[in-house]
């Protein structure tokens, strides 16, 4: 069984930065694709950066400048460096990732979601 942790919300004042951590936990698998979502309260879940396994990436036009994504294939983790951060900011966020094993080929993964605030 495939887990991804999440670590590194908390609250943060205006301005301030927060970096995220999302390891895959578990044996005999292969990461493709990995992302960062986030959901404020009353609003859709939205995608906020991606990494393809050639670490191309890609980012919500809100969070250009400002996050970024980056991956540690050794140690199956993704990370979000949050710089600049506004109260707009505030959400709970989720990793993603597209997990390959040869018993099932490739499935989606969610971790259970840290909580940013961003707050003064």
């Amino acid at each position: 069984q495939v887990q991804l942790v999440e670590s590194g919300g908390g609250l943060v004042q205006p301005g301030g930065s927060l970096r995220l951590s999302c390891t895959a936990s578990g044996s005999g698998f292969s990461i493709g694709a990995m992302g960062w979502y986030r959901q404020a309260p009353g609003k859709e879940r939205e995608s906020v950066a991606a990494i393809a396994g050639s670490d191309l990436t890609t980012y919500a036009e809100s969070t250009k400048g400002r996050f970024t994504i980056s991956r540690d294939n050794a140690k199956n983790t993704a990370y979000l460096q949050m710089n600049s951060l506004k109260p707009e900011d505030t959400a709970v966020y989720y990793c993603n990732a597209h997990i390959f094993r040869i018993s099932y080929g490739e499935r989606e993964y969610w971790g259970q979601g840290t909580q940013v605030t961003v707050s003064s």
